[in-house]
């Protein structure tokens, strides 16, 4: 299995460094090929500007389209290019980082930003009034799969159904079903520590066992089931959930995830 680390914390000393050392050691270990993208040791550009796309930035700047013709011409800058690489190279794709302001760091963003370009990882197939790209389920990442390792500093009760902060799924949900579902890849339930900033030498041993265990048992791990776009459960044009398809008691973004696999 090729699986691909992108690895988000300012310090590699961290329980995100620790967790990400932990993944190669364990994968590799299974005789798997690892490759890490640690963002900040790469001192990675988070900000898109007409500098990632050369010749291809049109005045004023115009980023999806702009981006595309970049790709096209394969003037992309060479660190998005190598990235993109990667993501092709990788079944699996794990994200650790920390979860800051209820989102990944901005530097993970910047990630997407930059390396998730028109015509790369959207924008692909067939537009038209019965089928609106190959997306959510298709499209040039599909057949990987992705995980977000993800360390909070709240407990757990605070990322519930009743919790203050509302359900881990619903925080998650952008990044599972808008970034990682969008361009084809299935989503795995994801890993994620709570109370991470109060963890304590004595704890960490039971956190690394949960985590091997996870890591281990990624091959037959069953994905969020996420509706596809293109297989009949929604309206053409309008992308509207079908009358009828709505779980009993669901609502929100409950709605797509199907009660079986699609």
């Amino acid at each position: 299995m090729k699986t691909l680390i992108v690895y988000a914390h300012p310090e590699p000393r961290s329980l995100n460094g620790s967790l990400k050392d932990l993944a190669v050691s364990t994968l590799e270990a299974e005789g798997h090929e690892v490759r890490v993208s640690d963002l900040y040791a790469m001192r990675w550009k988070a900000v898109v500007d007409a500098s990632d796309y050369g010749p291809d930035a049109s005045s004023p700047l115009t980023v999806p389209l702009d981006s595309g013709r970049a790709f096209d011409a394969g003037t992309l800058t060479p660190d998005v290019l190598a990235e993109q690489r990667k993501l092709l190279w990788a079944e699996v794709i794990i994200f650790q980082f920390p979860l800051w302001w209820y989102s990944m760091p901005a530097i993970l963003k910047g990630w997407v930003d930059r390396v998730f370009t028109y015509h790369f990882a959207y924008g692909v197939g067939e537009h038209s009034d019965t089928r609106y790209g190959e997306r959510f389920g298709e499209g040039t990442l599909a057949g990987r799969k992705a995980l977000l390792s993800v360390t909070i500093g709240g407990p757990e009760a605070h990322y519930s159904a009743r919790g203050i902060n509302g359900p881990i799924e619903d925080l998650l949900f952008p990044i599972h079903h808008g970034i990682l579902y969008y361009p084809g890849i299935e989503v795995l339930p994801p890993f994620v520590i709570y109370r991470a900033d109060r963890m304590t030498a004595e704890d960490y041993p039971d956190a690394a066992k949960a985590w091997e265990q996870r890591l281990l048992t990624l091959s037959s791990t069953e994905p969020i089931a996420f509706r596809r776009q293109n297989f009949g459960d929604y309206e053409m044009p309008s992308l509207q959930l079908k009358e009828g398809l709505e779980p009993e008691g669901r609502t929100g973004f409950g709605l797509h995830t199907a009660p079986t696999g699609r």
